[in-house]
Formats: C-alpha cells, sequence, structure tokens
C-alpha cells in the first residue's frame, strides 16, 4: 500500500518544491514507483519536471472539481518510475470552487483510493498556504514533510502550522504524522544559518532530518530547464545532499 506524504509550509520560497521534486526523483532512481501530485497553483513542480501548464488538458483540477478519475490525470515523467498528476491554470481557481462542494475536505483521499496501491509513495506538493488545498492533501496523506529554510523568519508562522495540522490530526485524520523536518538552503559561512538551524533542532528534536540541503546555484537552475537535480548536475553539491536526504527518508520507513 502506498505511503502518502505531503510537502507543507505555509510560507513560499523555502524550497519545498525543490526538496519534493528532487526526493521524488531520487526516490524513483532507488527502484520505489512514485506519483507527484502538484497540488500548488503555481504549478512549479509541473514545469520543474518538464511540463508545460498551459498545455495540460489532465490535472489535479479535474479530478478536485470535475470528478475525473486520478488514473485519467496521470502522466509519465522523464524518470522512469515517477509520474505526476500536474497542475494546470485552472488549478488558481480550486481554493474558491472546492468550497461549494460535498465533503470538500476528503474530495482528494477519496480520489486516491483508487490507484494508491499502485504506488510505493505519493508525494504531494501543497500550496504555501493553510487553505482547502493543503487540508485535502493532509486528509488524504499518512504524514508530513516540512522544510525550513535557515533563515531569520523561518520559525514565524510555525507554532500556527503546527496548530493547524493538530486540527486536522484531532477532526479528520486521526492517523496523520509529523514525517519529518528539512533544513533547506542553508549557508554554513554565514552565523544566523547556524543559530536557525540551531533553533529548528531544539523545537522539532528527533523529527529534524540529519541531512541538510545547503544553497547551491546548479539546485535552482534546474527547474527553470524543466529536470530534477539528478538529471541536470547529479555530482553537484546539491544533488549529493538530495540523495542522501532521500536514503535517510527512506532508511526510517
Amino acid at each position: 500500500m502506498g505511503k502518502i506524504v505531503s510537502f507543507t509550509n505555509k510560507k513560499g520560497g523555502v524550497g519545498k518544491t525543490t526538496t519534493v521534486i528532487n526526493m521524488a526523483a531520487y526516490c524513483a532512481d532507488f527502484g520505489k514507483k512514485v506519483l507527484l501530485i502538484d497540488l500548488d497553483s503555481q504549478g512549479n513542480a509541473t514545469t520543474g519536471l518538464g511540463f508545460s501548464k498551459s498545455a495540460l488538458k489532465k490535472s489535479v483540477y479535474s479530478v478536485l472539481i470535475e470528478d475525473e478519475k486520478a488514473s485519467q490525470n496521470i502522466l509519465p515523467t522523464q524518470v522512469p518510475l515517477l509520474d505526476i498528476m500536474p497542475a494546470n491554470v485552472d488549478l488558481t481557481g480550486a481554493e474558491v470552487d472546492i468550497v461549494y462542494k460535498r465533503n470538500r475536505e476528503q474530495i482528494l483521499k477519496n480520489a486516491l483510493a483508487e490507484i494508491k496501491d499502485t504506488y510505493d509513495y505519493i508525494f504531494i506538493d501543497c500550496p504555501p498556504s493553510l487553505g482547502l488545498l493543503t487540508v485535502n492533501a493532509w486528509v488524504a496523506s499518512d504524514s508530513v514533510i516540512i522544510p525550513l529554510q535557515s533563515e531569520y523568519y523561518a520559525m514565524e508562522g510555525v507554532s500556527q502550522l503546527m496548530n493547524t495540522i493538530s486540527l486536522v490530526k484531532q477532526h479528520l485524520n486521526p492517523r496523520l504524522l509529523i514525517e519529518g523536518v528539512v533544513i533547506t538552503m542553508y549557508d554554513g559561512r554565514a552565523v544566523v544559518s547556524r543559530q536557525i538551524a540551531a533553533e529548528i533542532k531544539k523545537f522539532f528534536k528527533n523529527k529534524l532530518y540529519e541531512i541538510i540541503i545547503p544553497r547551491n546555484v546548479r539546485l535552482s537552475e534546474a527547474p527553470s530547464h524543466g529536470k530534477p537535480i539528478l538529471y541536470y548536475d547529479p555530482k553537484c553539491v546539491g544533488a549529493r545532499a538530495y540523495k542522501a536526504l532521500t536514503e535517510e527518508f527512506l532508511s526510517k520507513q
């Protein structure tokens, strides 16, 4: 049975999509069958794997709002064993459209029941907000991974995020767990990065992954080429970090 993991943070620009793309790609490279669901209306996971949002007819929007089957809206990617349920331009309005649906928090969970057993892992790239799309992801998920940037405002909003996860666990999905927290965009030369990393470790304790993702130009370049770092520059420091992070993730399963 496939494990569903949401990658979430209410702040944008923290390396969330970079993390989900590259962990999905490395999981597939390690022989796991993976589905990446792009639930962020910006569609960065979709374009980051080489798809054009404007050209896509298949999308997660069709599943959430138009009641199409999940299996009809999945595309293979350039990475063997990695599929995607992409986002297209329609997803921009989904947060409003979903309000009027019955059992609106359960839509994604119900849709994934059909395909869950065909994958080892289903990774969901959540929007940088705590709206209904994110709640749908958490209700469908077994666990949550939180990427946190090692910068001054990293911990701002974390309490609200944790409280909201707690409410979803209490009322909608009692099995939801914090899978782990990953520090991203780390600059070991900056004193503030080291200080923030220490604060994050103090707060999350054993939930914090040992592997830290450094700031790396090649990581930020890869999405504009529509490739995970595994295909863009597998020998760079960012690629080595994401490979090691994925190994750490898999070792805890």
